[in-house]
């Protein structure tokens, strides 16, 4: 046995070399080309401030390699993510139906937060989405020229500061880049919408070795069409799920519903529409089924990096990325409820009920009538607008022993949210039922009046901007009798300005826009300085340390110091240990602590607790206005929010008992303080007692909002473990198999909705409560894994890929004992190289077809499954060219 290819196999290992498939190709690569004695390369590797061996790591990293990943169908950087078991859920485009700010696609590692995961483009932050401030949305990285994905399963503040309290996931860019190409895909799902396309051009020219310089930049497009729910058996029924116990109905409906007295057209169909039905006298609009549950999206992104060296020693380095998205929503047609300013129609209207035109109806005495209607002038369309650029100058090189890092950087992200179709200004709608000309039960007289009252334009606005200088050195300062010591310091600077307005000239004739036209511009600016430093010492030959400082100062809620140490011990060639306590830290984003208070709808209709206690009108309630209907939700920032606080501890083994079988289990233990989120509307209608100061009230009584403003909530622990299986066969007459397993074991889930509050069990259940920044709620599944077999025989690649979400027990909002079932994805791919500076890849995603696993669950528009943790296009083909010259 060749002991020392096996010990280069282990640490490469031990650098991440592990998941999605691709792992063990890129140990044993590494291991069969070790013969040779190549040069080993000093490189900065993630979690780490000293240049290095990536083998002398001492933490867990899982490493991407992209060119992999395009094999598979993989071209964004959401799906590279969203199998990595780490990664509990996916805040996808699907989660913004229905809410203001746009596309928001988020990691989410450890289940922690999207907030809570830092991503970085070559060590350095990206900006964060506007609207949201505390996480980058993944479909603003391109994947074209990234040559591999690094994902940090540690905590890592001492390195980084802020947000790396689930870990960090580090996009690394190719070093150089010659030659040109450019590649074409395409997308058909089997049942309708959501097709898609992809186009990539790219190109490099200069070598550093030979001319001194290189430069390279790629461009990409990508769209994707719309999904609706009529388009799915999933979500074709709407909110209207009897085996669900679901019966999410509006009380806005067409023919308008009369407050306290009933509908007209209740006794004659309701209008003869499938999405109405009568219920107790009233006819009730099944809003959920006419809705966009996956939006369009459109992406465009670039880009480029320029090296230049200067002398032997140094480089100077230009990075620049722009990135731009457009994601169209389609939610139901506009609602106008009795809410706040009622909407009448008085009794000299020509469409009173009993005057001819509309059926008479019992209690209609002359006097006005407080309607809840529904729009006729087509569903709701919503344009989100995101886009980003980031700028950077560096210098990288080594002077005096000195390995030496630094950079100035300023990264843009602004967004808006304009309504482009189905608005319609609430006060025409007042005006026209006031005088007669539009009828709330039928057609009017006018049959383009709806039409004539629709309002478009930008409803909000937000900006943020970063301006940061880095400084790093790093070299050996001490030699020890098993190695030299290793030692880095560093400091940042960071400037960050946020700002939001919205439009009160649309926000106040549109209603339903969810934005409060009264509310001020609200911005808020800081300052950072950080100071950090870090050693590697070799213990022993087979024990190496690593133990690292950083200390933060901001300027609006003070400072914080964060240490971290690891260890990293091989007491045989075939098996090595690792372990590794730390602090962290998350500061409060600028917009948690400054944005603006909103007003929208629930996502979810609810019972008014005293005026509709369990369903039933009592104490002066009406049922059209206080039971089974959506209530205002107010949401804003909070200035008194302060930070986030985390411990970490992890435990990990690697062991190889047999050559190219590797084996390994890595433990972690985190708890996070202080934690900022929103309490769920869910938890709100459920507990009432408990969320009494929640409840907002009318002078009449009535229900004015619930009040789900940003605060400090309790504490949250989680622990668990990673394991990785990874084998792969010597290189026959028929090929070389592989076959990899990545997945986490969730042992334990618990948090607090309050401070010193009783611990909540969350494993393997959906959480109300657990709003992690969100109105909605999660879910922290017991065990995901994700399963590849690749086999490769000359210019032939076959992969075939198996992911696993384990069930749990559903939202369950009115008493149910619903579980959702395990959840099971196979999705198979094939490519070939064959021909001259060509590749085609052709593969089935969802190859058995498997549908969304039923879930009850309310917090989000979709009904009958949750988008964040299922795939509701189902199977679909796709097809890949790239041509390089």
């Amino acid at each position: 046995m060749n002991y020392n290819r096996l010990t280069r196999a282990i640490r490469s290992t031990l650098t991440g070399t592990v998941g999605l498939g691709i792992g063990l190709t890129a140990v044993m690569t590494h291991a069969d080309s070790a013969s040779s004695q190549p040069k080993v390369e000093r490189i900065t590797v993630t979690g780490s401030s000293i240049k290095g061996v990536a083998a002398q790591s001492a933490s867990p990293i899982t490493i991407v390699k992209t060119e992999e990943l395009a094999k598979e169908g993989i071209t964004t950087a959401e799906e590279a993510l969203s199998s990595i078991s780490a990664n509990q859920s996916n805040r996808s485009s699907g989660s913004s139906v229905g809410s203001p700010g746009g596309a928001l696609s988020q990691a989410n590692l450890r289940g922690l937060g999207a907030n809570k995961t830092l991503v970085l483009l070559n060590g350095r932050r990206l900006a964060s989405t506007p609207f949201d401030a505390s996480a980058v949305d993944l479909s603003t990285i391109p994947l074209a020229l990234i040559d591999r994905i690094e994902i940090l399963k540690d905590g890592a503040s001492a390195i980084y500061g802020t947000d790396a309290i689930g870990g960090v996931i580090n996009f690394i860019t190719k070093k150089q880049y010659q030659g040109g190409g450019i590649s074409a895909e395409g997308l058909y799902p089997k049942d309708g919408g959501g097709v898609g396309q992809q186009y990539t051009l790219f190109g490099g020219y200069g070598s550093l070795d030979d001319q001194g310089f290189n430069v390279y930049g790629a461009a990409t497009y990508d769209k994707q069409d719309s999904v609706l729910a009529s388009q799915r058996s999933t979500s074709s029924r709407g909110g209207v799920i009897p085996e669900l116990g679901l019966n999410r109905t509006s009380s806005g409906s067409f023919p308008a519903n009369i407050a306290g007295l009933g509908n007209p057209y209740a006794n004659l169909g309701c209008g003869n529409t499938s999405k109405n039905a009568a219920a107790g006298g009233y006819c009730r609009y099944n809003s959920q089924a006419d809705i966009g549950i996956v939006p369009q999206t459109e992406n465009f992104s670039f880009l480029g990096k320029g090296t230049l060296k200067l002398t032997d020693n140094f480089n100077a380095i230009g990075e620049y990325l722009h990135a731009e998205s457009k994601l169209t929503s389609l939610i139901a047609p506009d609602v106008f409820l009795g809410q706040g300013s009622d909407y009448y129609i008085p009794s000299t209207s020509p469409y009173y009920p009993g005057k001819g035109i509309t059926p008479a109806l019992s209690g209609a005495n002359g006097q006005p009538l407080g309607l809840n209607l529904r729009s006729q002038g087509g569903n709701r369309l919503t344009e989100s607008t995101m886009k980003s650029d980031r700028i950077l100058l560096g210098l990288e090189g080594s002077a005096a022993n000195w390995d030496i890092t630094t950079g100035v950087s300023y990264a843009k992200s602004t967004g808006e949210t304009a309504l482009t179709g189905g608005y319609i200004d609430n006060d025409l709608v007042r005006t026209n039922l006031a005088n007669g000309t539009l009828n709330p039960f039928g057609a009017s007289a006018n049959s383009g009046i709806w039409n004539s009252m629709q309002i478009d334009g930008v409803s909000q606005k937000a900006q943020l901007e970063s301006t940061s200088f880095d400084f790093t050195a790093s070299r050996p300062i001490y030699t020890l009798p098993a190695g030299d010591v290793g030692f880095a310091i560093g400091t940042n600077f960071r400037y960050d300005k946020w700002s939001q307005s919205q439009n009160p000239y649309v926000n106040s004739r549109a209603q339903s826009a969810a934005i409060d036209p009264t509310t001020k511009d609200s911005s808020g600016s800081r300052n950072l300085k950080a100071l950090f430093t870090e050693f590697q010492v070799p213990i022993f030959k087979t024990l190496n340390a690593q133990i690292a400082a950083r200390y933060d100062d901001y300027n609006d809620f003070g400072s914080t110091f964060n240490p971290k140490i690891a260890l990293r011990w091989q007491p045989a060639k075939q098996l090595m240990f690792r372990t590794s306590y730390s602090t962290g830290f998350r500061a409060p984003t600028l917009y948690e602590m400054h944005n603006q208070t909103t007003k929208t709808n629930t996502a979810a209709n609810w019972n008014d607790p005293v005026l509709c206690k369990g369903g039933t009108p009592s104490n002066g309630g009406n049922a059209a206005r206080d039971c089974n209907a959506q209530f205002y939700s107010q949401n804003g920032g909070n200035t008194n929010l302060q930070p986030e606080k985390s411990n970490t501890f992890t435990f990990g083994v690697v062991y190889e008992p047999v050559k190219n079988v590797v084996l390994s289990a890595d433990y972690f233990n985190i708890e996070v303080k202080n934690q900022v989120g929103q309490i769920s509307e869910s938890a709100i209608f459920t507990d009432p007692t408990k969320y009494a100061d929640k409840y907002i009230r009318n002078a009449d009584g009535s229900l004015n909002y619930i009040n789900q403003n940003l605060q400090n909530l309790g504490n949250t622990k989680t622990s668990g473990i990673d394991l990785g299986l990874q084998w792969r066969s010597p290189m026959t007459q028929y090929g070389r198999l592989g076959l990899s397993v990545d997945g986490t074991y969730i042992n334990n889930y618990k948090f607090q909705t309050e401070k010193n509050g009783a611990w909540e069990n969350a494993v393997g259940k959906y959480n109300s409560d657990l709003g992690l920044g969100y109105a909605a709620g999660t879910v922290v599944t017991r065990w995901k894994h994700n399963a590849n077999v690749n086999w490769n025989y000359d210019a032939w690649n076959l992969n075939l890929q198996q992911t696993f979400f384990k069930g749990y027990l559903d939202q369950n909002a009115s008493g149910q004992n619903h579980r959702v079932s395990d959840y099971t994805l196979y999705n198979l791919s094939g490519t070939y190289t064959g021909f001259k500076g060509t590749e085609i890849t052709l593969g089935i995603k969802n190859l058995l077809d498997t549908k969304p696993p039923a879930s009850n669950v309310v917090d989000n528009f979709q009904m009958g499954y949750d988008p964040r943790y299922s795939d509701i296009m189902g199977r679909t083909y796709f097809g890949r060219v790239t041509y390089k010259f």
